[in-house]
């Protein structure tokens, strides 16, 4: 049985991968610039990073979390650190069944030789952070306590089915476009 082409008009594909950084700040922003253009009403996004900047990922999230474009999220393999807070802009989130999940708190590394009043800005600087994605995570997903107690001091792994279980993921199923339809690499 094959799908009307008709019922994906309005619908894009995307792969959005590598360092959450202001290099892929600036990739989305074009390509929804694009997307706004080519007047799409949905777009389903495969994202593949294991992290980068906490404010760059805030800025992704608070941006295609508000666009007037139905976002889509996928794993199909690894979404760690502040690319789960991007993986949550989707309105509708799926993981592919051995994708997997890593959460943790923030983390720098100091100078060598930093003075105590240094030090003591980059531990309020991680944990003005960590409130601000703690909060984004509170909203979308319903961590047991077991999984707070290990984010506060771990890395907390989820996979799919967990994910399901705890609201990241609307279901288990896997990133496939459309045959004929294409897809751009953001």
């Amino acid at each position: 049985m094959s799908q009307d082409p008709n019922s994906y008009e309005g619908h894009a594909w995307f792969t959005l991968s590598g360092d959450v950084n202001s290099d892929m700040v600036r990739r989305v922003f074009d390509a929804v610039a694009d997307m706004t253009e080519d007047r799409i009403t949905t777009a389903h996004i495969l994202i593949q990073s294991n992290g980068g900047y906490v404010s760059d990922g805030i800025c992704l999230y608070n941006y295609l979390s508000k666009l007037p474009i139905k976002i889509i999220t996928y794993n199909a393999g690894a979404v760690a650190s502040i690319a789960v807070i991007l993986f949550l802009a989707g309105e509708e989130r799926y993981a592919s069944d051995t994708a997997r999940f890593m959460v943790h708190k923030s983390h720098a590394s100091a100078p060598h030789g930093a003075r105590p009043d240094a030090l003591r800005i980059i531990v309020e600087g991680l944990q003005a952070d960590d409130a601000r994605t703690e909060q984004i995570l509170r909203d979308h997903v319903r961590l047991t306590e077991e999984h707070w107690r290990t984010h506060a001091y771990s890395d907390l792994h989820l996979t799919a089915a967990e994910g399901v279980a705890v609201g990241m993921v609307n279901a288990v199923r896997d990133f496939v476009p459309p045959r004929g339809q294409r897809v751009a690499n953001i």
